[in-house]
């Protein structure tokens, strides 16, 4: 039998009215155990939540890569590129990509009664990946695109469509500064909300064939191709094959090719991510130190009240390693009772959470009205252990204490 272990078990299931000191402040370090694991895991799931979730808004709408003229324009008043289909075909074969689709952008002016508002007109095919669009729709359909006729239909913002008070089936007008001015006449056949301000505010989709008549160009002329992507974590490879492939090389008619992904496009958004990294970093950091003294608190409360007995063991024989397993193995009841309290208060909370959504956040400064909560398995395991390591750790410094104690004194000590 284990004696130190042994000594150990009496200690804790053992009731004595003279260690009352010790039986508080152990509890209080279990809640503190408790409710640090749970800020951490808080902090870990929240961060890598709110970043997945900003990930995919941005990546969903703006598509992961672009490939567009290589010129100077910045602006949605695009210079054509010309449809290749072997380009297309070529670029099919890159492992990793989900999606190829056509788009071409017009500014314009979008107006309903007496109310004006700036927009880019979107022109969308039928190969459009209206997936996340769909996810994000609040209230009617997306586009109904064919071959033989051009869709009168639109899809605006909810935040254009209460700028506008428009609704499913009314008519608007779209106004293009060009010579000669022109206008259209849309229908607006579905509402969506994204909460991106930056891309509610703004674009309006379309069929393709408007965009392209309002520019003059022909039925091969589009303003690039969108890309979409099954692991976002893999944008900068596949890029870099499309670049080779396509933009290292100058078109048929001429053009160079620009290959662009999300981040570069919008990198202010995954900048502004980017540092919730090193706020998660603080927090876990806080939070193990205050685990760790937590842990060293209480140890050193047990040893003071125990100073008696310490003296006893080792006048009888026991050696300092052995009388600190004691007191380690009681720390270690505290610690995992503490970490089995704040793992079901985690889960709990991850489980309500992500279900009913009872945190809220402004949309308009988070791009989501609520707090998601991401965490995978292999992380809760690693968090656990990184708890009990650093706590062992920091279960030497008062431990040391023992090895100080003198029997003599210790006996006499009361």
């Amino acid at each position: 039998m284990n004696i130190a272990s042994f000594i150990a078990r009496k200690i804790l299931f053992r009731s004595s009215t003279s260690h009352r000191i010790s039986k508080p402040i152990s509890i209080f370090n279990i809640i503190g155990i408790a409710i640090s694991f749970l800020v951490m895991f808080i902090s870990i799931s929240v961060v890598v939540g709110f970043k997945q979730e900003i990930k995919h808004k941005v990546s969903g709408f703006a598509t992961d890569i672009v490939i567009n003229n290589y010129d100077a324009n910045y602006s949605y008043e695009t210079k054509p590129i010309t449809i290749s289909s072997y380009d297309i075909n070529q670029l099919q074969k890159i492992k990793g990509i989900r999606n190829i689709q056509l788009y071409a952008t017009k500014p314009g002016i979008i107006k309903a009664q007496t109310t004006l508002h700036g927009v880019v007109l979107k022109g969308v095919y039928k190969d459009f990946d209206w997936s996340f669009l769909k996810r994000n729709m609040v209230e009617g359909s997306p586009l109904a695109l064919n071959d033989s006729t051009k869709s009168n239909q639109i899809v605006i913002s909810k935040k254009i469509s209460q700028l506008l008070q428009l609704k499913i089936g009314d008519p608007v007008y779209l106004y293009f500064i060009q010579n000669p001015p022109r206008m259209r006449k849309f229908k607006v056949c579905g509402i969506y909300e994204t909460m991106l301000e930056d891309f509610d505010n703004m674009f309006v989709f379309v069929d393709l064939r408007h965009v392209q008549k309002l520019n003059d160009w022909q039925s091969n002329q589009i303003s690039g191709y969108e890309i979409n992507i099954h692991n976002f974590d893999s944008v900068n490879n596949i890029k870099q094959q499309i670049f080779s492939m396509v933009g290292s090389k100058f078109q048929t008619d001429g053009t160079k090719l620009k290959v662009t992904t999300v981040i570069e496009r919008y990198p202010y958004i995954f900048d502004w991510i980017g540092l919730f990294n090193t706020n998660l970093w603080v927090i876990l950091l806080l939070m193990m130190i205050i685990s760790g003294f937590n842990i060293i608190s209480g140890l050193l409360v047990l040893i003071l009240e125990r100073i008696h007995m310490i003296g006893i063991l080792k006048a009888i024989g026991f050696f300092d390693a052995n009388i600190r397993k004691i007191f380690i193995y009681l720390s270690f009841v505290y610690i995992f009772v503490g970490l089995f309290i704040g793992n079901i208060l985690s889960l709990l909370l991850y489980y309500f959470q992500n279900k009913y959504h009872f945190v809220h956040l402004d949309k308009v400064s988070y791009y989501i009205d609520y707090v998601p909560m991401k965490i995978e398995l292999w992380q809760v395991l690693l968090l656990n252990g990184a708890v009990v390591f650093i706590t062992i750790l920091f279960l030497l410094i008062p431990s040391t204490l023992i090895s100080k104690i003198e029997p003599v004194k210790a006996i006499k000590f009361d």
